[in-house]
Order: C-alpha cells, then sequence, then structure tokens
C-alpha cells in the first residue's frame, strides 16, 4: 500500500488562556502583601508605569523643595565645623541608616543559643567538638534523642553515649561528663535524654527536688499524666496533701525546654476589608492602605500618541509595555470589584453572625456565593484564600464564613463551625474539678435540640485542641 502526504482542513474548539486573564487569575489568588510586592516589582521593571501621587503628597514635596532652596547649606556646613567639639566625629545619615539596622537583630534559634555558650565555657578542645555534635542533634523541643529506644532507660542512656563517642571518635567517660554539662546550660534542662531527666535536672536547679517530687518524676508520671492521684497515694502511702503539693511544683516545670527558641514570629495580619455596622446597616470598605495607586506615565502615552522616532523594536517594546500596563490596572481593578462583591454576598448570607456572633454562623458553601453574584465557583474559591475581613468579631479569614450543614432536630440547619463555638462554651463554662465527658456534651446539645454523633464531638474537641476529660481533670 503506497504513502502519501496530504492537507486536511479541520475545525475545532478550544480553551485558550489570554495573557490579560492569566493575571488577573493570578493577582485574584495573592494575598495583600502579595499584591503589593507584585506591584512594587512592576513599577520597577515597567518604564510606561508610574505610581499616583496624591495633592498632600505632592504638596508635601513640593514644601520640602522649597524648604531646601532656602537653607544655606554651606553657611551651615561651616558654622557645624567651626563649632564641633574636640573628639566628637560626625557619622552621615546613611552611615546612621546602616548602623541602626545593624542593630536590629533576629531571634536566635536554640542551635545558636547553646553554641555561643558552648564556645563561652571553659572545655578542652575534645569536649568541645563532642559538645557541637551534641548540640547539633538536639531537636527543637530540647532533647537529645536517637532511634532504638526499647523501654529500658538505662540500656537507652547508654546507647546514646556509647552513638556519639563513636561518632565524635571520644572516650565515653568524655561524652557523658560533656552531656551533663551541656544540660546546665540555658535553658535548664535541654539536651535531656528522656522526660524523667529533664525534669529532674530542672528540680534539682530550682531547688525544689524533695523526696515525694523526685518518687513522682521517677516512678509515677504515667498516673501524672492521668491526673490519677489516688493511685500516687497509695504506692507513695503519703497523704492527698503532699501529693498535690508536689505535682503543684512538678507543673511549674517545662517538659519542652527548647520551645521557647523554637516558635515562630508573631505574624501580623492586615485585613483585605473592614466591615462595620453603619445606622443599622454593614458597610464594606476595601482597605487600600501601602497599595500604590498606578498611572500610565504621560510621557510614555504620549510618545505613542505621536507615533514618535525611534526604531521598529523601541517602539514594538513600548507598545507591550503599555499593554502589559493596562493589563495590570484593569486586573487590580477588577480584583478589587471581585473582592468587593464576594465580601457583600457573604454578609447577606450571614447576617445573624455578624449581629450576634460565631454560635450564629450559618451553613455556606461556594456554590451558593458564587450563584448570588454569578461567578464560578473557582473564581469564590481564590478569592477566599488569605484573604481577611474586619468583624464587629474580630478579624476572620474569608474561608471562615464557609462551612457544611449539620440537621438539628427541630428541622433547622447549623453550622458545624457554629457547634464548635457551642461546644467551646460549654468546655470553657464547665467546673475544672468535674470536667464534662463527650457523653455529657452530647447530651446538652440534645437538649439544646442538637442531635450529633458522640464521635463527632470527640473529632470537633480534638480539633480545637481540648484534652479528654482525664487529662482535664484538677484537684486544686
Amino acid at each position: 500500500m503506497a504513502h502519501e502526504l496530504r492537507q486536511d482542513i479541520k475545525l475545532s474548539q478550544q480553551l485558550v488562556m489570554s495573557p490579560q486573564l492569566q493575571m488577573a487569575i493570578k493577582l485574584l489568588q495573592l494575598s495583600r502583601l502579595e499584591l503589593v510586592e507584585t506591584v512594587r516589582e512592576e513599577l520597577e521593571c515597567n518604564p510606561v508605569l508610574e505610581e499616583e501621587r496624591s495633592a498632600d503628597d505632592a504638596n508635601a514635596v513640593s514644601a520640602k523643595k522649597d524648604e531646601e532652596k532656602e537653607i544655606d547649606w554651606e553657611a551651615y556646613l561651616e558654622n557645624c565645623y567651626e563649632r564641633r567639639p574636640l573628639g566628637v566625629s560626625f557619622v552621615s545619615e546613611e552611615a546612621e541608616e546602616s548602623s541602626l539596622e545593624a542593630a536590629l537583630t533576629k531571634k536566635p534559634t536554640l542551635t545558636e543559643h547553646l553554641m555561643w555558650q558552648l564556645h563561652l565555657s571553659p572545655f578542652t578542645e575534645e569536649e568541645t567538638r563532642v559538645g557541637e555534635f551534641i548540640i547539633g542533634n538536639i531537636d527543637e523541643d530540647g532533647y537529645l534523642r536517637f532511634d532504638g529506644n526499647n523501654g529500658d532507660e538505662a540500656i537507652y542512656l547508654k546507647s546514646i553515649t556509647q552513638e556519639i563517642a563513636k561518632a565524635s571518635d571520644a572516650r565515653e567517660e568524655v561524652v557523658e561528663e560533656v552531656i551533663k554539662k551541656v544540660q546546665q546550660f540555658d535553658p535548664v534542662g535541654v539536651g535531656s535524654r528522656t522526660l524523667k531527666e529533664c525534669l529532674l535536672i530542672q528540680a534539682e536547679f530550682l531547688e525544689c527536688k524533695t523526696q515525694v517530687v523526685e518518687e513522682i518524676i521517677s516512678r509515677h508520671l504515667n498516673n501524672l499524666e492521668k491526673k490519677n492521684y489516688k493511685a500516687i497515694v497509695a504506692a507513695l502511702k503519703i497523704p492527698i496533701d503532699r501529693v498535690v503539693e508536689a505535682v503543684k511544683i512538678i507543673m511549674r516545670l517545662c517538659p519542652r525546654p527548647g520551645s521557647t527558641y523554637g516558635q515562630s514570629e508573631s505574624i501580623v495580619i492586615v485585613p483585605d476589608i473592614y466591615i462595620q455596622k453603619v445606622s443599622g446597616d454593614y458597610s464594606i470598605l476595601l482597605n487600600e492602605n501601602g497599595l500604590p495607586k498606578l498611572k500610565i506615565s504621560p510621557y510614555y502615552k504620549a510618545l505613542i500618541a505621536k507615533n514618535g522616532k525611534g526604531t521598529d523594536a523601541a517602539k514594538a517594546y513600548v507598545q507591550e509595555r503599555l499593554r502589559s500596563a493596562r493589563w495590570l490596572i484593569q486586573s487590580i481593578h477588577q480584583r478589587q470589584c471581585t473582592i468587593y462583591k464576594v465580601a457583600q454576598s457573604i454578609v447577606k448570607f450571614q447576617r445573624e453572625f455578624f449581629d450576634n456572633g460565631a454560635c450564629f454562623l450559618k451553613p455556606l458553601i461556594l456554590r451558593d456565593v458564587a450563584a448570588d453574584i454569578d461567578m464560578h465557583e473557582s473564581t469564590i474559591s481564590r478569592v477566599t484564600s488569605n484573604k481577611y475581613a474586619h468583624t464587629p468579631h474580630g478579624i476572620f479569614e474569608l474561608k471562615y464564613f464557609f462551612s457544611s450543614k449539620i440537621n438539628t432536630n427541630d428541622s433547622t440547619d447549623m453550622s458545624s463551625k457554629s457547634i464548635m463555638e457551642k461546644i467551646k462554651n460549654i468546655y470553657a463554662a464547665e467546673d475544672a474539678t468535674k470536667p464534662f465527658s463527650d457523653q455529657k456534651i452530647l447530651e446538652i446539645l440534645r437538649s439544646s435540640g442538637i442531635d450529633i454523633a458522640r464521635r463527632t464531638i470527640t473529632k470537633y474537641r480534638e480539633a480545637m485542641g481540648i484534652l479528654p476529660t482525664s487529662k482535664r481533670k484538677r484537684l486544686f
């Protein structure tokens, strides 16, 4: 059979995303801080874009220039040099700024803090080498842990010493001595190999290591975790008062000595939207503070209009930059309008939340808002990601207002988040000496018309970080 080449005409339809649509989608899912950074980068690389200054800014710049013109800087500097006292050197404004930046320091990590103490301690060269290896293997909780814990504490501690001695090419007695010295560094107890060792070191350092405290830490941590004080009293054969006093001391100790250095810096959330009640209704205000207001440069606009001189490549570059600038301005405007529409729809659906608080949050899904403002669900999902609203009840991510539906006995639908809020309030009001079980919470909710499974309550409790009944009970 002979092969032949031929051309066929085929008509088909396919979805192609234009560069403008791609930019609009990209900007829509950015957080406010990411949007500001993107706009700043575009201002730097696109000469056609300019930041539009307000009348107040323009007047301030003009006044500053006039003030600079009025000052006779030459006479001023002459006067300064004449009056300069001996032994004082002048530092330029630029140097002052750099020295200020140099004074700003980041929070040291646990490893950096321990290494600093290590190199300030009177260690031998071998001890310093072993100490660096030990500190390098301390985890973020402040513990020196190795694989292979078979439950026997003595064997486990010995195996850690042997592993370090082998890896650092040092004697075991040196390793054991360095571990004890590192455990006395700040924070005290860091480098401990077990929880028991950590608590005993801290109790001894704080001079609160009584016989009862040592007995409880050494042999009854399991009962202490379960708050089974009766078992401790029976084992130690002492009054409950002495056990309670010892437990108070132990609870003041830190089971994770490295936690203060492992915590991340606080993140400041800047709301994208302000929702405030004005004259009985809610007004929505977009936060545009710090977001540069863009405009097309008049120079390049006139250059394009006059079709001025220049190579074809230069003209094509200016045209492309002008088109990119217009797309960016339009996309930002469209983004702000979309966020406003979504916020308006959320306020309409969640009016009871804004009036009364989190317990009155209604079930809401993306499809409801999408149908309300005639947009696709994926657009609503992008808008609600990394966007925050300042409300009369606090700052919430826009995703917070969406939750699944749970049926109740009186045929009304409730939001899962509003039920979680009710459960949280019940736990907050309980008697710490007689905490509620999950079954008791179930009965309280059923009495108010909310019928959900006990396993759902357990799931909500764990999601909120609330401990089970046995670990919440207190005797004092």
